[in-house]
């Protein structure tokens, strides 16, 4: 039978509780202030009751269905636990980790040839058999979330469904705002956003059910009911943080007759035009998942992993997110191509101009971002995806027109120094690109956009590792000294 959590431990009861004095008044009185503040408006759609949610018991049990064969499954390798399936090295051990296949993740699978695939389906049949918004051609990426989670494309009946149950989930609660108010307002966009999710956290279902002792067996639902709620609201948060940010800090009403990524479009208040809308729609489902070793979605697994509930996963996972060498790459690949663009003193880019451009940028000792990938060893399809919409909506577009010549030049210049495993543009090549033509230009925001993105995959993951009882992540480090005795073993 399965066993109850135990009941709380010294170790497990509110940190507040546990400080003497002056410090224990101290966290209580903070504890008060993220929680409470002024009274403010809910952002979104008006709060409903979300129990017994017909849309919801449905997902459950799609879930489930599909969870009774992968744990099955999951058991069995385990009767063949010591099966050896690769050799490591020290470079792996030096370098990053790279190419050690040590994780579980259920949702996406990235192959080096045919880039990732939702569910064992490519970006281009994900993007076409999702549905759509009434006239759209972009997979919605609540569907894609549904996708993820089932392994089922939704119906356009239970992808409505189920926009309505995001909609119904979507008022932020007033202690969040209350937070984000405290913040300078040039405070970095992605430090308000993590900020924000630790805000939410209060409110935690998983949290709260853990506390009371709930059975291991269940620890999926709630961490799939904070999941809901996280995505419900974090489009919501995120147009609050642009308009607050780098406008007068008043948004565009919640819509809920559009669709989760429309919503979120039209709550930014760049640009009311329907292709603005597709352009956001395209770039939440191709960003939604990336298989389980990036920084963002590894680290909100690991912290996940010791029963943290979602929002602390997924405010961890924000950091890493917001690195220069993860999240912020979109924003220096527009930096970078701004930058030649101005460079070129007004010439019209060719193959040839940019050839020697790029050579010359190698030569000088900088790198040339938006091209290579850890694991992808040809074109990104979520590059390609991208290029083909580009291509329909702003074809005459400068600054389109100059990164399409740089797919054309830049491969073979990386190519010929003899030192590049992949020299072919990846996803963050052209996506500021995008945003920036539909007038969302502030590029301290993009990796905000790609968060609201990510969420759906690093949650769905979460919700899989939860319901395949995946244990605590820990590794074995090595010293320098260490490896260097297993390498003269050699």
């Amino acid at each position: 039978a399965e066993r109850p959590a135990r009941p709380l431990s010294p170790r497990r009861r509110p940190a507040a509780a546990l400080l003497p004095g002056a410090m224990q008044r101290v966290a209580v009185l903070s504890q008060h202030v993220v929680a409470g503040g002024p009274a403010r408006p809910p952002l979104g759609a008006a709060a409903t009751s979300a129990a017994a949610s017909p849309i919801v018991a449905k997902l459950k049990g799609k879930i489930a269905a599909l969870a009774k064969d992968r744990v099955a499954l999951k058991a069995e390798l385990l009767k063949a636990g010591d099966t050896k399936i690769q050799d490591l090295t020290v470079e792996m051990c030096i370098n990053g980790a790279r190419s050690i296949k040590a994780m579980v993740t259920e949702t996406s699978d990235l192959d080096a040839a045919k880039g990732i695939a939702y569910r064992g389906l490519s970006l281009f049949e994900a993007n076409q058999k999702l549905p759509k918004a009434p006239g759209g051609e972009s997979g919605l990426p609540e569907a894609a979330f549904w996708l993820l989670l089932t392994g089922e494309i939704p119906s356009a009946e239970e992808t409505a469904a189920f926009t309505a149950e995001l909609h119904a989930r979507s008022a932020v609660p007033a202690n969040v705002l209350t937070t984000l108010a405290t913040l300078p307002k040039d405070t970095h966009p992605m430090t308000q956003l993590s900020m924000c999710m630790l805000a939410m956290q209060k409110d935690s279902k998983f949290s709260a059910k853990y506390q009371e002792g709930m059975m291991k067996n269940a620890y999926w639902e709630w961490a799939l009911e904070d999941a809901l709620d996280l995505i419900a609201r974090i489009p919501v948060v995120a147009a609050h943080i642009y308009r607050r940010t780098f406008k007068d800090g008043s948004a565009p009403p919640y819509d809920s007759k559009l669709d989760w990524a429309g919503n979120y479009a039209q709550m930014l208040g760049v640009n009311d035009s329907e292709a603005f809308k597709e352009c956001t729609r395209l770039y939440l489902m191709l960003h939604a998942d990336h298989e389980g070793g990036n920084v963002s979605a590894h680290t909100s697994h690991l912290v996940g992993s010791a029963l943290s509930d979602p929002y602390y996963s997924w405010a961890a996972g924000l950091c890493g997110l917001a690195g220069p060498l993860h999240g912020l790459a979109n924003q220096e690949c527009l930096r970078w191509l701004k930058e030649t663009q101005k460079n070129l003193g007004g010439q019209e880019p060719t193959v040839e101009i940019l050839t020697k451009y790029a050579q010359d940028t190698l030569a000088s000792g900088k790198v040339i971002p938006g091209f290579g990938h850890g694991v992808l060893r040809q074109t990104d399809p979520r590059y390609t995806i991208q290029k083909e919409f580009a291509e329909a909506h702003f074809p005459d577009d400068p600054l389109f027109k100059l990164a399409n010549v740089c797919f054309q030049a830049i491969p073979p210049v990386l190519q010929a120094t003899g030192k590049v495993k992949n020299p072919w543009p990846n996803v963050d090549a052209l996506s500021g690109t995008c945003m920036q033509y539909y007038g969302l230009n502030q590029e301290d925001y993009y990796t905000v956009v790609f968060a609201v993105s990510r969420s759906l995959g690093c949650m769905a993951n979460l919700v899989w590792s939860r319901m395949m009882g995946l244990p605590i992540e820990r590794p074995k480090s090595m010293t320098l000294d260490a490896l260097e005795a297993a390498a003269k073993k050699q």
